[in-house]
Protein backbone atom coordinates (compact mmCIF):
# COMPACT_ATOMS: atom_id res chain seq x y z
CA UNK A 1 0.00 0.00 0.00
CA UNK A 2 1.09 3.58 -0.63
CA UNK A 3 2.20 5.65 2.33
CA UNK A 4 -0.05 8.41 3.62
CA UNK A 5 2.26 9.41 6.45
CA UNK A 6 2.98 12.79 4.81
CA UNK A 7 -0.55 14.04 5.40
CA UNK A 8 -1.17 17.01 7.68
CA UNK A 9 -2.21 15.62 11.01
CA UNK A 10 -5.75 16.20 12.22
CA UNK A 11 -7.39 15.18 15.47
CA UNK A 12 -4.83 16.46 17.97
CA UNK A 13 -7.53 17.91 20.24
CA UNK A 14 -9.66 14.98 21.45
CA UNK A 15 -12.37 17.39 22.62
CA UNK A 16 -13.26 18.64 19.13
CA UNK A 17 -14.41 17.08 15.87
CA UNK A 18 -12.29 17.47 12.74
CA UNK A 19 -13.69 17.12 9.23
CA UNK A 20 -11.57 15.81 6.36
CA UNK A 21 -12.89 16.19 2.81
CA UNK A 22 -11.66 13.64 0.25
CA UNK A 23 -11.77 14.72 -3.39
CA UNK A 24 -11.18 11.67 -5.55
CA UNK A 25 -10.95 11.63 -9.33
CA UNK A 26 -8.83 10.96 -12.36
CA UNK A 27 -7.94 14.68 -12.68
CA UNK A 28 -7.02 14.31 -16.36
CA UNK A 29 -6.58 17.27 -16.15
CA UNK A 30 -7.76 18.88 -12.91
CA UNK A 31 -9.86 21.99 -13.60
CA UNK A 32 -11.77 24.83 -11.96
CA UNK A 33 -14.91 22.70 -11.63
CA UNK A 34 -13.00 20.39 -9.27
CA UNK A 35 -11.57 23.31 -7.31
CA UNK A 36 -14.87 25.19 -7.00
CA UNK A 37 -16.62 22.01 -5.87
CA UNK A 38 -13.98 21.34 -3.22
CA UNK A 39 -14.04 24.92 -1.94
CA UNK A 40 -17.82 25.09 -1.73
CA UNK A 41 -17.93 21.70 0.00
CA UNK A 42 -15.29 22.94 2.44
CA UNK A 43 -17.36 26.01 3.24
CA UNK A 44 -20.78 24.31 3.35
CA UNK A 45 -19.68 21.43 5.61
CA UNK A 46 -17.01 23.33 7.61
CA UNK A 47 -14.24 20.99 6.44
CA UNK A 48 -10.83 21.48 8.03
CA UNK A 49 -8.97 20.16 4.98
CA UNK A 50 -9.80 18.90 1.50
CA UNK A 51 -7.46 16.16 0.30
CA UNK A 52 -7.20 15.67 -3.48
CA UNK A 53 -6.39 12.06 -4.35
CA UNK A 54 -5.66 11.37 -8.05
CA UNK A 55 -6.63 7.79 -8.90
CA UNK A 56 -3.82 5.45 -9.84
CA UNK A 57 -5.69 2.91 -12.00
CA UNK A 58 -9.33 4.07 -12.00
CA UNK A 59 -11.78 1.18 -11.74
CA UNK A 60 -14.26 2.75 -14.18
CA UNK A 61 -11.61 3.56 -16.82
CA UNK A 62 -9.87 0.24 -17.25
CA UNK A 63 -10.70 0.25 -20.97
CA UNK A 64 -9.99 3.93 -21.57
CA UNK A 65 -6.66 5.72 -22.08
CA UNK A 66 -5.57 7.73 -19.02
CA UNK A 67 -2.64 10.14 -18.75
CA UNK A 68 0.34 8.96 -16.69
CA UNK A 69 -0.36 9.14 -12.95
CA UNK A 70 2.73 11.24 -12.23
CA UNK A 71 1.55 13.92 -14.65
CA UNK A 72 -1.95 13.95 -13.15
CA UNK A 73 -0.50 14.19 -9.64
CA UNK A 74 1.85 17.03 -10.66
CA UNK A 75 -1.06 18.99 -12.18
CA UNK A 76 -3.09 18.42 -9.01
CA UNK A 77 -0.24 19.81 -6.89
CA UNK A 78 0.02 22.88 -9.10
CA UNK A 79 -3.72 23.53 -9.07
CA UNK A 80 -4.15 23.22 -5.30
CA UNK A 81 -0.95 24.91 -4.10
CA UNK A 82 -2.49 28.35 -3.55
CA UNK A 83 -5.18 27.16 -1.11
CA UNK A 84 -3.92 26.33 2.41
CA UNK A 85 -7.06 24.26 3.01
CA UNK A 86 -6.21 21.96 0.07
CA UNK A 87 -3.62 19.19 -0.05
CA UNK A 88 -2.74 16.45 -2.54
CA UNK A 89 -1.86 12.83 -1.81
CA UNK A 90 0.12 10.21 -3.73
CA UNK A 91 -1.63 7.36 -1.92
CA UNK A 92 -3.78 6.13 -4.80
CA UNK A 93 -1.13 6.53 -7.52
CA UNK A 94 1.46 4.70 -5.40
CA UNK A 95 -0.86 1.82 -4.53
CA UNK A 96 -0.64 -1.20 -6.82
CA UNK A 97 -3.69 -2.56 -8.57
CA UNK A 98 -7.06 -1.05 -9.44
CA UNK A 99 -8.04 2.03 -7.42
CA UNK A 100 -11.10 1.41 -5.28
CA UNK A 101 -12.62 4.09 -3.04
CA UNK A 102 -13.14 1.58 -0.24
CA UNK A 103 -9.37 0.97 0.03
CA UNK A 104 -8.70 4.70 0.31
CA UNK A 105 -11.40 5.27 2.91
CA UNK A 106 -10.19 2.34 5.01
CA UNK A 107 -6.59 3.58 4.86
CA UNK A 108 -7.61 7.08 5.91
CA UNK A 109 -9.83 5.71 8.68
CA UNK A 110 -6.89 3.70 10.02
CA UNK A 111 -4.55 6.70 9.76
CA UNK A 112 -6.65 9.28 11.59
CA UNK A 113 -8.17 9.15 15.10
CA UNK A 114 -11.94 8.69 15.40
CA UNK A 115 -12.57 12.39 16.06
CA UNK A 116 -11.63 13.00 12.40
CA UNK A 117 -14.77 12.47 10.32
CA UNK A 118 -14.43 11.57 6.64
CA UNK A 119 -16.41 13.36 3.92
CA UNK A 120 -16.10 11.97 0.38
CA UNK A 121 -16.83 14.57 -2.30
CA UNK A 122 -18.22 13.42 -5.63
CA UNK A 123 -20.71 14.39 -8.33
CA UNK A 124 -24.43 13.80 -7.90
CA UNK A 125 -24.47 11.61 -11.04
CA UNK A 126 -21.82 9.37 -9.49
CA UNK A 127 -23.87 9.12 -6.30
CA UNK A 128 -26.68 7.54 -8.32
CA UNK A 129 -24.32 4.65 -9.07
CA UNK A 130 -22.72 4.51 -5.64
CA UNK A 131 -24.51 1.37 -4.59
CA UNK A 132 -22.71 -0.48 -7.41
CA UNK A 133 -19.23 0.58 -6.24
CA UNK A 134 -16.83 -1.99 -4.85
CA UNK A 135 -17.86 -2.84 -1.23
CA UNK A 136 -20.51 -0.10 -1.18
CA UNK A 137 -21.97 -1.26 2.13
CA UNK A 138 -18.63 -0.88 3.90
CA UNK A 139 -18.10 2.53 2.29
CA UNK A 140 -21.40 3.76 3.70
CA UNK A 141 -20.13 3.11 7.23
CA UNK A 142 -16.85 4.99 6.76
CA UNK A 143 -17.81 8.38 5.35
CA UNK A 144 -20.46 10.97 4.72
CA UNK A 145 -20.85 11.56 0.98
CA UNK A 146 -21.06 15.10 -0.39
CA UNK A 147 -22.88 15.11 -3.74
CA UNK A 148 -22.23 18.15 -5.94
CA UNK A 149 -25.26 19.05 -8.06
CA UNK A 150 -26.04 21.45 -10.88
CA UNK A 151 -28.87 24.00 -10.61
CA UNK A 152 -32.20 22.26 -11.25
CA UNK A 153 -30.89 18.80 -10.33
CA UNK A 154 -33.64 16.43 -9.08
CA UNK A 155 -32.41 15.67 -5.57
CA UNK A 156 -35.58 13.77 -4.69
CA UNK A 157 -34.92 11.26 -7.47
CA UNK A 158 -31.37 10.73 -6.23
CA UNK A 159 -32.61 10.20 -2.68
CA UNK A 160 -35.16 7.65 -3.87
CA UNK A 161 -32.52 5.69 -5.82
CA UNK A 162 -30.17 5.56 -2.84
CA UNK A 163 -32.99 4.57 -0.47
CA UNK A 164 -34.07 1.81 -2.85
CA UNK A 165 -30.58 0.29 -2.65
CA UNK A 166 -31.17 -0.66 0.97
CA UNK A 167 -27.73 0.69 1.94
CA UNK A 168 -27.75 3.47 4.51
CA UNK A 169 -25.63 6.13 2.80
CA UNK A 170 -25.39 9.51 4.50
CA UNK A 171 -25.44 11.95 1.57
CA UNK A 172 -25.32 15.74 1.74
CA UNK A 173 -26.17 17.70 -1.42
CA UNK A 174 -24.58 21.02 -2.42
CA UNK A 175 -25.32 23.02 -5.56
CA UNK A 176 -22.32 23.98 -7.73
CA UNK A 177 -23.10 26.26 -10.72
CA UNK A 178 -19.66 25.64 -12.35
CA UNK A 179 -20.09 21.90 -12.94
CA UNK A 180 -20.46 22.28 -16.71
CA UNK A 181 -16.64 22.17 -16.97
CA UNK A 182 -15.25 18.70 -17.73
CA UNK A 183 -11.80 17.16 -18.18
CA UNK A 184 -13.01 15.46 -21.36
CA UNK A 185 -13.97 18.79 -22.91
CA UNK A 186 -10.65 20.34 -21.88
CA UNK A 187 -8.69 17.51 -23.54
CA UNK A 188 -10.74 17.89 -26.74
CA UNK A 189 -10.26 21.66 -26.83
CA UNK A 190 -6.51 21.24 -26.42
CA UNK A 191 -6.37 18.65 -29.21
CA UNK A 192 -8.12 21.14 -31.50
CA UNK A 193 -5.95 24.08 -30.46
CA UNK A 194 -8.78 25.90 -28.66
CA UNK A 195 -8.50 28.05 -25.56
CA UNK A 196 -8.85 26.49 -22.10
CA UNK A 197 -8.20 29.72 -20.24
CA UNK A 198 -10.57 30.08 -17.24
CA UNK A 199 -11.30 26.35 -17.40
CA UNK A 200 -8.12 25.35 -15.58
CA UNK A 201 -5.26 27.25 -13.98
CA UNK A 202 -2.30 28.85 -15.76
CA UNK A 203 0.23 26.58 -13.97
CA UNK A 204 -1.70 23.52 -15.21
CA UNK A 205 -1.83 24.90 -18.77
CA UNK A 206 1.91 25.51 -18.59
CA UNK A 207 2.54 21.98 -17.36
CA UNK A 208 0.42 20.53 -20.18
CA UNK A 209 2.51 22.45 -22.72
CA UNK A 210 5.88 21.64 -21.15
CA UNK A 211 5.13 17.92 -21.06
CA UNK A 212 3.24 17.85 -24.37
CA UNK A 213 0.11 16.30 -22.89
CA UNK A 214 -3.04 15.87 -24.97
CA UNK A 215 -1.14 16.40 -28.24
CA UNK A 216 0.24 19.87 -27.43
CA UNK A 217 3.12 19.79 -29.89
CA UNK A 218 4.18 23.38 -30.38
CA UNK A 219 4.64 26.85 -28.96
CA UNK A 220 1.89 28.05 -31.28
CA UNK A 221 -0.55 25.59 -29.79
CA UNK A 222 0.04 26.56 -26.17
CA UNK A 223 -0.34 30.20 -27.20
CA UNK A 224 -3.71 29.21 -28.60
CA UNK A 225 -4.63 27.57 -25.29
CA UNK A 226 -4.19 30.94 -23.59
CA UNK A 227 -6.02 33.01 -26.21
CA UNK A 228 -9.31 34.24 -24.78
CA UNK A 229 -11.02 34.82 -28.12
CA UNK A 230 -10.75 31.25 -29.36
CA UNK A 231 -12.89 29.75 -26.59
Amino acid sequence: MGSISHLPELGADPEREYRLGIMGGTFDPIHFGHLVTAEQAREALSLDLVLFMPAGSPAFKQNSPVTDAEDRYAMTLLATAANPAFDASRFEIDREGITYTIDTLEALRAHYPLNVKLYFITGADAVLDIMTWHDAERMAKLATFIAATRPGYDINHACECIEASGIEFNVRYIEIPALAISSTNIRERIRHGKSVRYLTSEPVIGYIHKNRLYNTDSRERVDALRTVGEG
